[in-house]
């Protein structure tokens, strides 16, 4: 469900890069302190970049978004995060800031990005495997390849609200049935992660969901069971819970998309 984020075998200068900026900057911050929760302010982190100069990382993905990152409102402004902002699919969709300043290629203004992948084998307690797009927006005008050719870069984020200005986003997973039901969920604004799903047909009562991997939540049909249905989605930060009444029609069907006006 994931790329290898390193295209390349890194050689032994880059890795030694990452590690002498991963010992520079935990030396500093007291990992408990780490920035995932919303407001928090800016905390000490590390970036890297994948995919294409100017593309999205990869057009798949281990949160189930597939090719919808090149496409607005995302426009290839994501990242692959590192284990401890992954969180093993509860991370996939959470927005940050992420800004640099110890570079003379850098703007220091903020870009926002949001979680889309996976990068299981990025070093360092925090860390930001950006789309190759999302790196050069850290650079300023005409510098972004300066920017990218360094390759590694000490930064700051912020965990903030996404602000989709659309409803939530369900897309049934291809390989669903009459008799089994999996989707993944996308722009929810806000928190942006998912802590919860619940399944309401229309003739039945409410079924939890359960999480199969990234942002993609199933569950199991009984024979009779029918739509429309509702789909309630609680968030992990603030425990917000969304209803998207009647969202996924009666004739479904695998690969479609459904949005709903609730976010």
């Amino acid at each position: 469900m994931f790329t290898s984020h390193f295209s390349s075998p890194l050689t032994f200068l880059t890795l030694t890069a990452i590690l002498l900026l991963q010992t520079n900057y935990s030396v500093c911050t007291n990992p408990n302190s780490f920035n995932a929760s919303l407001g928090g302010g800016f905390s000490s982190a590390i970036a890297t970049w994948y995919g294409s100069p100017e593309g999205p990382g990869t057009a798949w993905g281990a949160c189930g978004f597939g090719d919808d990152v090149q496409n607005p409102p995302y426009n290839s402004l994501v990242s692959a995060g590192g284990n401890d902002i992954y969180l093993n699919g509860k991370g996939c969709g959470a927005c940050y800031q992420v800004k640099c300043t110890k570079n003379s290629a850098c703007s220091g203004f903020p870009v926002t990005v949001t979680i889309t992948d996976h990068c299981p084998s990025c070093p360092g307690a925090f860390h930001f495997d950006l789309s190759g797009k999302a790196f050069g927006y850290l650079a300023k005008r005409g510098r972004a390849d300066q920017l990218r050719n360094a390759g590694v870069l000490n930064i700051q984020y912020q965990r903030v609200a996404c602000n989709y200005k659309t409803g939530i986003l369900f897309k049934i997973d291809a390989g669903s049935t009459a008799n089994y039901m999996a989707f993944a969920i996308e722009l929810v604004s806000g928190d942006g992660d998912i802590g919860g799903v619940q399944l309401l047909p229309s003739n039945t009562g409410p079924s939890n969901m359960q999480q199969s991997w990234g942002a993609t939540w199933k569950a199991d049909l009984p024979n009779g069971t029918k739509g429309p249905y509702t789909v309630k989605v609680t968030t992990i930060e603030s425990r917000r819970t969304i209803t998207a009444t009647n969202v996924i029609p009666a004739n479904w069907s695998p690969g479609q998309y459904y949005h709903s006006r609730a976010n």
